[in-house]
């Protein structure tokens, strides 16, 4: 775990921004297409503290974007080439463009100046989609990675990031996976590999900043 002042020298608030991955009302909400990951995102916590990350953020200036996944209601363009894919199609629940599925669910909170990102297609929040042209152009070099699921989309967003050249942390009490004791075997095996790992304590300590102007 990096000491406070290495975890602040890395967490510029001018340079860094916050990611949150798939926190969407299908995903993690009450009605979700994945109860025990939604279970799992809501016991262990993780996405409360996603919501205070984003709180803190948008006091500090942080730029926040949010990474939703959705598909048309045609299906033209999503993958079909894995067995996850097949098998979302299958699900009770849709993500469907413009559903209440694909909304960021509470008590994380949206604010005018976050992006929201959406992807029909792919297993990434960043490769193919929007988030790396915005993150350079904001000057980002620190990329906050939060959300679900440290099965898929957590490590995808981590490598994906790495490989950009941006400095990853993440939070590991605000991401989840399933089953629940996979999630700190991911991070301590594979994650803390690449990329900071702190708390959300340790995260809300370094942006809680004046605002940039």
């Amino acid at each position: 775990m990096p000491s406070h002042a290495q975890l602040s020298e890395i967490l510029d608030t001018v340079s860094t921004a916050l990611l949150t991955v798939e926190c969407q009302q299908g995903v993690v909400g009450p009605d979700s297409a994945l109860p025990e990951l939604a279970l799992a995102a809501r016991q262990s916590g993780a996405l409360a503290n996603v919501a205070r990350l984003v709180a803190a953020a948008h006091e500090s200036g942080v730029q926040v974007i949010h990474a939703v996944a959705e598909r048309r209601p045609d299906g033209r363009g999503a993958n079909r080439n894995a067995r996850l894919f097949r098998a979302a199609e299958r699900l009770p629940v849709q993500q469907l463009s413009g559903s209440t599925a694909v909304r960021v669910a509470p008590p994380i909170e949206v604010a005018d100046e976050d992006f929201v990102v959406r992807r029909l297609h792919g297993l990434s929040p960043i490769q193919g989609t929007e988030v790396d042209a915005l993150l350079r152009n904001l000057g980002c070099r620190t990329l906050i990675v939060t959300g679900v699921s440290a099965n898929v989309a957590i490590p995808n967003a981590v490598f994906d990031a790495v490989n950009r050249g941006y400095t990853v942390v993440v939070p590991k009490d605000a991401i989840a996976g399933v089953p629940a004791d996979y999630t700190p075997a991911m991070i301590r095996n594979t994650l803390a590999l690449v990329a900071t790992v702190a708390t959300t304590d340790e995260v809300l300590g370094c942006l809680k900043r004046p605002r940039r102007s």
